[in-house]
């Protein structure tokens, strides 16, 4: 037995070590790869060209990085979104709702609801908040830099931004369900129980602040990022957050299930990696369901909710 172990033991410590070393490989080629060929010329070059055109004004460019290409981001991806959900179609998309029979189509009423709030969440809270924040940036002094990060020093950051935004988005948001908070502030964004993307900054306005906007923009405070990095940043946690409230598992891109259950049932899955909820036992009943079999990358074209449906209720 002892024997057997052993040599458990080296072929576990050999794949191990071999993985890792191909894992370490295969980020280091595509890191040079992305600074020496990508990042180090024609990225470079076009933020010089941009910066130069820009008159190296920060305010300007510091309002087109942090507010105006994630605003577009956001709204370029749940306009695509918004024609399914009021239309129906494509069908390429809406087979792959996940709370089946819910929004097909969206109510209009309550859609427009929400896209006025969302733009009012946008307009007066957001973007007000960027001006103490560009004087923060500003202060570090290497936010509007003529030279742009590296690739590497990029993913690190975004490494600690989504470890800040885990960490303060959790505790906020689980806070936020206290019967107290949750009768007068976040009830609002629960009127939503099968979500689409808008919904993902449909909050009353203090909810938008602590939770939605604060946990993302605290990461590059903290960092002194580079004013491409903070677009980048905020670019991507706007479509990454309406793709977790879309109501569609689509193919390729992250799984929505562990927030869609969280709009679901309430009391389950309050963050966004879910580590928090796994360490605090807040996604206990999640794990006992199909959405939690469901909650992967899908590589395929056939529905996750035809491959892995739920099981029939007891009244069928």
């Amino acid at each position: 037995q002892g024997e057997k172990l052993w040599d458990a033991l080296k072929i576990s410590a050999y794949v191990f070590s071999t993985g890792l070393l191909m894992f370490t490989a295969l980020v280091n080629s595509v890191s040079w790869f992305m600074q020496n060929i990508t990042l180090g010329n024609f990225w470079q070059t076009a933020w010089l060209e941009f910066y130069n055109h820009m008159e190296g004004d920060e305010w300007t460019i510091f309002l087109i990085g942090a507010a105006l290409v994630p605003a577009l981001a956001f709204w370029g991806f749940n306009g695509i979104l918004l024609v399914a959900d009021t239309t129906g179609k494509p069908t390429f998309i809406t087979r792959y709702r996940i709370q089946l029979g819910k929004n097909d189509p969206v109510d209009t009423k309550k859609l427009w609801k929400a896209i006025y709030t969302a733009l009012g969440n946008q307009f007066f809270i957001s973007f007000p908040m960027l001006v103490p924040m560009f004087y923060i940036m500003k202060s570090w002094g290497n936010t509007f830099s003529e030279e742009l990060p590296t690739f590497q020093w990029f993913l690190v950051e975004l490494s600690i931004f989504t470890v800040v935004e885990e960490i303060l988005f959790y505790y906020t948001h689980r806070l936020a369900h206290h019967p107290v908070l949750y009768k007068y502030i976040h009830k609002k964004h629960h009127e939503w129980t099968a979500p689409i993307g808008v919904v993902s900054i449909y909050a009353h306005p203090i909810e938008h602040i602590v939770s939605n906007t604060l946990p993302v923009m605290t990461g590059p405070m903290i960092m002194g990022s580079h004013i491409v990095s903070i677009s980048a940043w905020f670019s991507l946690a706007l479509v990454t957050t309406s793709i977790s409230h879309c109501g569609y598992h689509l193919p390729f891109l992250p799984s929505p299930e562990f927030h869609d259950f969280h709009h679901l049932k309430f009391n389950q899955c309050y963050g966004v990696l879910g580590v928090l909820d796994f360490l605090h036992g807040t996604d206990r009943v999640f794990r006992q369901t199909k959405a939690f079999e469901r909650h992967k990358v899908l590589l395929g074209l056939t529905p996750l909710s035809e491959s892995i449906p739920e099981p029939p209720k007891k009244d069928e």
